[in-house]
């Protein structure tokens, strides 16, 4: 970010009132996306320790009746509990949302009103403090039918979500099975038609990429490149060929294989297929279903040799003062014309500098927040490496070809 826009925006931001400061901390992080789904009991949410390297966590699920398994645990703890675990929680960068619905219900065969059940749903996000939800849809049967029964009411209950939960104050993502983007595939358009009615309105989804075939998205090639032909078009970089963008799409995991029936790489395959993915230029993140079957140690193993976890700070540092380097030098190799992290000058969610070596790309609005520090605010994109060091990373993607959804 040039020095001079650097110095504009710190004017501006530094006269904003603490609310309105804290309101651009809870806004959309940027990718990459460290997602972690919880639903096995546990009596409270792990502490950053134990999710350190994951920057959201989905408590699932809220259902139609109301809160169940971790979102009934969140809901029964007293408001101090949940002002503390928040506080925490967003001092290190993680985002605490809640997944809706989930596998055991099924909201268009049931008839369920998509607008009456998104303001019920979002009227108990904002009471219970949440950063956001996760639209866990998982209707098969509405789907199967092709009669685009099941599109519409996810257009319509993600819609009316938006009036309720603003974009850029709180994260509303998807969770649809890779197969669900296969095109001329599905009666009603499958989630092709669902991202060209609402997809500007959604922040990213978290595919899952599992439960799909035992063979299905088992190897990089898979689950990259080239799905087969039960579900085509469907692998990471074909979904992008089909109008989806590269940055709105995670890659989602089961943790162990009892965590999902097949679909399970361990973390040494899966790291290796998400740093492929990435030299070729993808940015996504990774998903995982479910804490605490994947914890700090899998998220660790899985971004290693793309997006390495810094180290837990073993101090708590209040924002406004840590201390780094003044330098405005800029990077070299794959962070050449990048600015190096200065003190005093405000960043933005996006924004990109370097640090002791490393790309670092900002969450959320910061200053004085060191790169790798405990405040959480900054992902590092990995070291900066020479530019022939990253062509020779890299694996050439053929150009995107766009199919558009089929009209309902």
């Amino acid at each position: 970010m040039a020095s001079t826009q650097a110095a504009s925006l710190a004017d501006k931001l530094r006269t904003l009132t603490p609310t309105a400061r804290n309101v651009l901390k809870r806004a959309t992080p940027v990718s990459p996306h460290f997602v972690a789904y919880s639903d096995k009991y546990i009596s409270t949410e792990p502490t950053v320790a134990n999710i350190w390297g994951f920057n959201v966590f989905a408590l699932s699920f809220l259902e139609y009746y109301g809160a169940a398994d971790q979102a009934q645990e969140w809901q029964a703890l007293t408001a101090s509990e949940r002002t503390s675990i928040l506080e925490e929680y967003n001092a290190a960068g993680i985002s605490l949302i809640v997944s809706l619905f989930g596998s055991t219900e099924t909201p268009t065969s049931s008839g369920y009103n998509p607008i009456d059940t998104a303001d019920t749903m979002a009227a108990w996000v904002i009471e219970y403090g949440l950063q956001g939800v996760d639209i866990d849809y998982e209707d098969f049967a509405a789907f199967d039918a092709g009669t685009g029964a099941a599109e519409q009411w996810l257009g319509n209950f993600t819609q009316q979500l938006r009036t309720q939960l603003p974009q850029g104050q709180y994260i509303l993502t998807h969770a649809p099975v890779a197969p669900w983007f296969s095109p001329n595939k599905w009666g009603g358009g499958g989630y092709l038609w669902v991202n060209s009615v609402v997809g500007s309105l959604i922040d990213w989804y978290n595919v899952q990429f599992y439960n799909q075939g035992t063979t299905e998205y088992t190897t990089c090639n898979g689950l990259i490149y080239t799905s087969s032909s039960t579900w085509p078009e469907s692998a990471l970089f074909q979904i992008s060929s089909n109008g989806i963008s590269l940055d709105k799409l995670v890659i989602g995991k089961p943790a162990t294989t009892s965590d999902a029936t097949n679909g399970y790489m361990s973390t040494t395959d899966l790291a290796s297929c998400v740093a492929e993915a990435y030299a070729a230029g993808w940015d996504g993140g990774v998903m995982v279903w479910e804490y605490p079957d994947a914890a700090a140690s899998w998220i660790a193993a899985v971004r290693t040799d793309a997006w390495p976890v810094p180290p837990l700070p073993t101090t708590t540092a209040t924002s406004g003062t840590a201390t780094g380097t003044t330098t405005a030098t800029t990077g070299t190799g794959t962070c050449a014309g990048v600015a190096a992290w200065q003190t005093g000058v405000a960043y933005v969610g996006g924004d990109k500098v370097t640090y002791n070596g490393y790309l670092w790309t900002a969450s959320y609005w910061s200053e004085n927040d060191t790169p790798g520090g405990s405040a959480g605010v900054w992902v590092n994109d990995g070291a900066c490496t020479s530019v022939a060091t990253a062509a020779a990373q890299g694996r050439a993607v053929l150009p995107a070809l766009i199919t558009p959804a089929p009209a309902l």
